[in-house]
């Protein structure tokens, strides 16, 4: 009620009312100066359920006694209210006492004394615990790390706000809020401002001599404790399940906060392309209770140009979770750490917050002592050494203890705590900043193979195998790396001294590594990806003209592998086994590269044969990580390349067979192409000489056809001897221009007479057609 100058309280019941006294400097103090008032006494009906509503109204008092009601509450379900006055097990509302320094450094001095002192500095967590294994335990997302002392320092998630915890009374235990009005309130009625207070309804004996029931409601503190002026703590974990803002179905939120006239947050601070964004972000701010109370919380998403979505808000009440009695201005741990990311951080020491337990439930106060190293208290004693020697959880004090996550569902994820300033200076806060990755670099050097299974065969009919490896990262296969080529190997066994560099950003905490990428060219801000810390090595015989043979496969999770073998024969698929069925004492160690730094050894690589994994091949490696300095001061190239060092890689000592290739590149190539293509060779020879032989007789055919038609019998005969023949003709002449190619060697013989050959065929004619026929 900002407009109010000097407001006072009116509650009516039917026809019977009462004021308080009137507020005169509510701008610097809401509270009423008179903290109890007693109604007169009200006839009730028997019948609870009939009774008249209460009606509450602030009446604000102007110059010259005018007065106007500002607002109002109806009050028409009074069943809450009615209590048992004469009830034993009745707890008085009651605020958290401020308690003198001295009191508070007495039963520190003894607290340091019995409680818990963490005796690891805070970096010597870095491969363990953070607050984040914190809420991960409780929440048990990822898979953290094993911790033995995690049940010391677990917290309680809750999934809906403290208010909205029914154990919790919606934290108005102590004193309740009434939402005021106007006028008679609507659906749409505004509120105008809230009345904080609590009622109790009781019988009343109607003897005025019978005893009275005692007050329910034990003395306020004094006036001059508040406005108490309070440091604010406002932890933002993340957001889940944000609306969609954009048309990628992705939102990219910010927070602010808003505490009376002060706002924090920033737009720039947006987590970009997410669902889920984890703010991890700590907003510390001082204000004055009651006077700037309401926390608002403001979702954001992030346009560049136009103008930003609301995603949504929330409120949180600083003075109810101030004044409840279930301490939820600040959350404790199960354990008193002094050190270390669990430091405690309120303002009082687990001492004190037993003894102030013990008043509320009516107990007799704890009694140290110093001697026995023991705490006396509600009739136990407990010893130090019952708590170990390490750690020392509170006892008792763990029911106060509440931690004050604040988890909307598909709104934000936080916590408040708010300090008093006249407790003293707050403890140290926490440390809830996002898990940044860190750059390392592993190096592989692979020095050789054995028991490789050999899949080609040679000119001997043995098997052989020409043998190289590949490697990379899980979620990193664009750095893919190859040795070079051991070949002919014929034993399996091939020599490498090749070494792999990768590197990568991990998260110690999770195990995991990250990925910063962006989608597109265009996009303004890049996403990350999380994905196991694993590297893969495979095992492959190489072709020339066939596809490469693979062999086998060895995958090590970097945080978590076995130890590897000494020696050869040592390596089994066994160390690979995931859910091992051996004894414990026969169950292969692992361990962590990350801590270890450093390892050489054995291990098998297998292949899934029939449905079933089997061994096929074992690799020598020494694998070594290095933080990014470290690898800055010992620098080394990938192969054999330089720097060479750390250690230096000569070339390996390969078998004579090896080097096939380099001494009679032909034979070798003549090898490789036999041993592949041998039968389809012999086929294409086979075809050939067939097809020549085809091609030999399609071509010859019609020569001899040619030969048959033409019928080259005559050429077998001795010349005929024609000069009788071209006499008897009139030409003289016609002997030398008929017979032009008449040999002057031949000697015509007369001594023979001529003989026709018998048959109907005349030769003479198929010769000289013009000529006639010689007569007899």
């Amino acid at each position: 009620m900002k407009k109010a100058s000097s407001p006072q309280l009116l509650v009516e019941f039917g026809e019977e009312s009462l004021r308080t006294e009137p507020i005169r400097d509510f701008q610097t103090n809401p509270n009423f100066p008179e903290s109890e008032s007693v109604l007169v006494l009200v006839l009730m009906p028997t019948e609870e359920a009939y009774a008249l509503p209460l009606v509450v109204k602030v009446v604000d008092n102007w110059a010259f006694g005018q007065q106007t009601v500002t607002g109002q509450a109806n009050i028409d379900f009074l069943q809450p209210y009615f209590c048992d006055p004469w009830a034993q097990d009745y707890v008085h509302p009651k605020l958290p006492r401020l308690s003198e320094k001295k009191h508070q450094a007495f039963l520190g001095y003894l607290s340091r004394k019995f409680w818990f002192k963490s005796s690891k500095a805070e970096d010597e967590y870095e491969h363990e615990v953070d607050w984040w294994s914190k809420l991960f335990w409780a929440t048990d997302e990822h898979k953290s790390l094993k911790y033995k002392y995690k049940d010391y320092h677990t917290l309680k998630v809750y999934d809906c706000e403290l208010e909205a915890v029914p154990a919790f009374q919606g934290l108005q235990d102590f004193c309740q809020t009434f939402k005021l009005y106007q006028e008679q309130p609507k659906l749409d009625s505004p509120v105008v401002g809230e009345f904080k207070g609590l009622f109790r309804i009781y019988p009343f004996p109607e003897d005025p001599e019978a005893p009275k029931p005692p007050l329910q409601f034990l003395a306020w503190p004094e006036r001059e404790d508040f406005p108490q002026p309070c440091p604010v703590r406002v932890y933002v974990v993340r957001a889940t399940n944000p609306p969609p803002q954009d048309y990628r179905g992705l939102c990219d939120p910010y927070v602010i906060l808003k505490l009376g006239k002060t706002e924090l947050g920033s737009r720039d601070m947006y987590q970009p392309n997410t669902l889920d964004p984890v703010f991890g972000t700590m907003f510390e701010l001082t204000c004055n209770i009651p006077l700037e109370k309401d926390l608002e919380i403001q979702l954001y998403d992030f346009d560049l140009f136009s103008p930003d979505d609301k995603i949504g808000t929330t409120v949180i009440d600083l003075e109810n979770r101030l004044l409840s009695g279930f301490g939820a201005h600040c959350g404790l741990s199960k354990s008193y750490c002094q050190s270390g990311p669990f430091r405690w951080r309120d303002q009082m020491p687990p001492s004190y917050l037993l003894e102030r337990y013990a008043k509320r439930k009516e107990l007799p106060p704890p009694l140290f002592s110093p001697d026995e190293d023991a705490v006396f208290y509600n009739g136990k004693k407990f010893k130090l050494q019952s708590f170990g020697e390490q750690h020392r959880t509170v006892a008792e004090s763990t029911d106060t203890g509440l931690w004050n996550l604040l988890r909307t569902e598909g709104k934000v994820q936080m916590w408040v705590d708010i300090f008093p300033k006249k407790l003293g200076p707050p403890g140290p806060p926490v440390n809830i900043n996002p898990r940044k990755p860190k750059r390392y670099e592993l190096r592989c050097v692979i020095w050789k193979t054995a028991n490789v299974d050999l899949v080609d065969d040679n000119f001997s009919r043995e098997k052989t195998s020409d043998i190289y490896i590949k490697g990379w990262l899980y979620g990193l296969e664009k750095d893919m790396q190859k040795t070079d080529i051991h070949y002919h190997s014929l034993t399996g066994e091939a020599n490498f001294n090749w070494r792999f560099i990768f590197t990568m950003d991990y998260l110690a905490a999770e195990r995991v590594c990250v990925q910063s990428q962006k989608d597109y060219i265009w996009s303004l801000d890049a996403t990350s990806m999380k994905f196991p810390a694993r590297l893969i090595i495979q095992v492959w015989d190489n072709d020339i003209f066939s596809p490469d043979d693979f062999l086998g496969v060895l995958e090590l999770d970097l945080s978590d592998m076995p130890l590897p073998a000494r020696h050869a024969k040592q390596c089994s698929i066994r160390m690979m086994d995931t859910d091992p069925k051996w004894p414990y004492f026969l169950q292969y160690k692992h361990f962590s590269l990350f801590k270890k730094k450093t390892v050489t050894g054995w291990w098998p690589c297998q292949v899934l044969d029939g449905g079933k994994w089997r061994l096929s091949g074992k690799v020598k490696m020494s694998l070594e990580i290095l933080s990014e300095k470290e690898a800055l001061i010992k620098p080394a190239g990938r192969g054999q390349s330089e720097p060479n060092q750390y250690p230096t890689l000569h070339p390996p000592l390969r078998p004579h067979t090896s080097f096939m290739w380099l001494r009679s590149p032909v034979q070798h190539f003549c090898s490789v192409f036999w041993k592949r293509y041998r039968f389809k060779l012999i086929a294409f020879v086979v075809i050939s000489i067939i097809a020549l032989m085809l091609f030999n007789f399609i071509y010859s055919a019609p020569h001899y056809l040619a030969m048959s038609w033409i019928k080259p019998q005559l050429q077998l005969y001795p010349p005929i001897k024609i000069f009788n023949i071209i006499t008897s003709l009139n030409t003289s002449n016609a002997s030398s221009s008929i017979l032009p190619t008449q040999d002057p060697n031949l000697k015509p013989t007369i001594d023979h007479e001529w003989k026709l050959h018998p048959g109907p065929t005349n030769h003479l004619s198929n010769i000289f057609p013009e000529l006639p026929a010689p007569e007899d």
